[in-house]
């Protein structure tokens, strides 16, 4: 069967790794969660106190450090690992979220980590979601998703997921950290955030994790040339 490369990009909030997470499972594809890359290189950041105003100290640090994506057997879900380490829960965190759109700008960073997404894509049959996979890690695309979300229906998302992991954080901090990263993002000089050519948009704001899922296997089923669509209720 034929195999494709599905680029979904958005803010964050919007649910684009759950949703991605979900469709490949559901296609049997690989999940790439390249936002997961950017707060495992922040987490490496943090922990070996990198100046990242120093690119003499990025590039070393850079050098020292390993991003691997394992399969949990359990959850049949891919866990992210840095330096050997599972970090996946570590880098959700709010410390991380506070400082990963800084490391993500940084030119050093976005070239090491592109260089390694495309490798991760090479033989098609990947979902993989970020903020410029369809503009440049992926610009040839079979599929390119563009993900939206009222900013508050983010915030309460992404306070729900720090309550289900044992963090309570208000609010009105979780509406001002996403603000800025959608600013920040949006704005930077290297990759900034934006719809790809040929994306399809879809709002997230008032759509079911079903519907979400299952309006993207539809497309993708087009793609593909196979139109026997599973209900993604199987996949969550």
């Amino acid at each position: 069967m034929k195999k494709i490369v599905i680029a979904i990009d958005g803010y964050s909030g919007c649910g684009k790794s759950t949703t991605a997470k979900a469709v490949a499972k559901a296609l049997n594809y690989t999940y790439i969660d390249s936002g997961a890359m950017y707060r495992a290189t922040t987490l490496h950041f943090i922990n070996s106190l990198t100046n990242i105003t120093n690119p003499r100290e990025i590039t070393k640090s850079l050098d020292a450090m390993k991003i691997e994506f394992h399969k949990n057997e359990v959850t049949g879900f891919q866990e992210t690992f840095l330096n050997g380490l599972n970090v996946e829960k570590t880098i959700r965190q709010m410390e991380v979220s506070e400082r990963v759109s800084d490391v993500s700008k940084i030119k050093e960073v976005r070239t090491a980590l592109v260089a390694q997404q495309h490798r991760l894509g090479k033989y098609k049959g990947v979902v993989m979601d970020g903020r410029d996979i369809g503009t440049v890690v992926f610009p040839d695309a079979e599929l390119k998703i563009f993900m939206t979300a009222d900013l508050t229906i983010r915030a309460e998302r992404r306070q729900q997921e720090l309550l289900e992991k044992g963090d309570l954080v208000e609010l009105d901090k979780i509406i001002q950290n996403l603000a800025e990263r959608d600013r920040i993002d949006s704005s930077r000089e290297i990759s900034p955030l934006k719809k790809a050519d040929g994306a399809i948009e879809i709002n997230t704001s008032y759509l079911d994790f079903e519907d979400q899922v299952n309006n993207i296997l539809e497309l993708a089923h087009r793609q593909i040339g196979d139109k026997q669509i599973e209900d993604a209720g199987n996949h969550r």
